[in-house]
């Protein structure tokens, strides 16, 4: 079904990376199914983080990603931008007046291992001892440093394809990478996964695999446009996994999972919180379960667990 309601153009902010501009696509076919007499602007933002190559601490982590958009979001040059949820700094972070309009489909959030062209596939535990393992994310260096001490993570940047091109060629500095599934299929590169990671062992990231629209919090047309594009199930996990988040009050260098899992037969949502040691000690490690209606609320009771088995003292370490 489809509205004719006519109105003023929408201006979607995006980051220009061919994943980004993917997922735009993915949305802005959605958008035109739905309002076909509704104009579609898309506008092509470079952020702070796509220049910067350092560590993203040093500009302030995942929120360089996003200052941009929130800049020109608030100050009304775009009505909404577009973005993955798991390169989202955490609530707590994030500008006041923003909130998030539409979400889309899950895709697969688990990680792949990456290898250079031509390399006969193997498993993180085939490596030998001293692999240098390529990835942007404390989590995963945690998560190698915990199940797989013999292999050396190594902190890469870059936008996905422009890694991949830096692996084969031998100029990214690692031997192998770690990387998003739902990227890779995104690129048409899922036949790059050497290995699937199981996310029973090796966590996923929050939100990952979530395509999220944010808007001004006082655009209410903005909203009412973006709302009906939005998948259900979806938001639920998101809001659930956003909450735990915020209730942690981690950084842009937290080592932790939070993955929800919405049981639409039961509408329960469950979350699998876990907050990792950037050194690779022990984890910490909960789990709750509550209404789908109240993802919000069982997301912040995970979040709640986590601090009171003590979690405080991971977040504070340093990775």
């Amino acid at each position: 079904m489809t509205s004719t309601v006519t109105t003023r153009p929408l201006r979607l902010g995006t980051r220009p990376s061919p994943m980004a501009m993917e997922q735009t696509g993915r949305f802005a076919g959605l958008f035109r199914d739905r309002y076909p007499k509704t104009p579609l602007d898309i506008v092509t933002i470079t952020s702070e983080g796509d220049r910067h190559r350092g560590p993203l601490s040093q500009i302030g982590g995942k929120g360089a990603f996003t200052r941009s958009a929130d800049t020109r979001l608030l100050d009304g040059r775009i009505e909404a931008a577009i973005a993955c949820s798991k390169d989202l700094p955490g609530p707590h972070d994030r500008a006041p007046g923003i909130t998030v309009g539409a979400v889309l489909p899950r895709e697969d959030a688990r990680d792949a291992l990456v290898l250079s062209a031509g390399h006969p596939p193997v498993t993180l535990a085939d490596l030998p001892p001293g692999t240098r393992v390529g990835t942007s994310a404390p989590r995963r260096a945690a998560l190698l440093r915990a199940l797989y001490p013999e292999l050396v993570p190594v902190p890469i940047r870059g936008n996905a394809d422009t890694r991949l091109s830096g692996l084969d060629t031998g100029t990214l500095g690692v031997d192998v990478m770690i990387a998003a599934l739902a990227g890779l299929r995104q690129l048409g590169l899922a036949a790059r996964a050497s290995q699937i990671l199981d996310p029973a062992h090796w966590l996923p990231a929050s939100g990952a695999g979530i395509v999220v629209i944010e808007h001004r919090a006082d655009d209410p047309v903005t909203g009412h446009l973006l709302a009906p594009v939005t998948h259900g199930p979806t938001r639920i996990m998101l809001d659930a996994e956003r909450a735990a988040l915020a209730t942690l009050r981690g950084g842009c260098l937290t080592a932790a999972s939070v993955h929800a899992v919405h049981d639409p037969a039961a509408e329960t949502v469950t979350v699998h919180a876990v907050v990792l040691d950037p050194a690779g000690g022990a984890p910490i490690r909960t789990t709750a379960s509550g209404p789908a209606t109240e993802a919000p609320l069982t997301g912040q009771h995970a979040g709640q667990e986590l601090l009171d088995a003590g979690a405080a003292s991971l977040l504070d370490s340093p990775s």
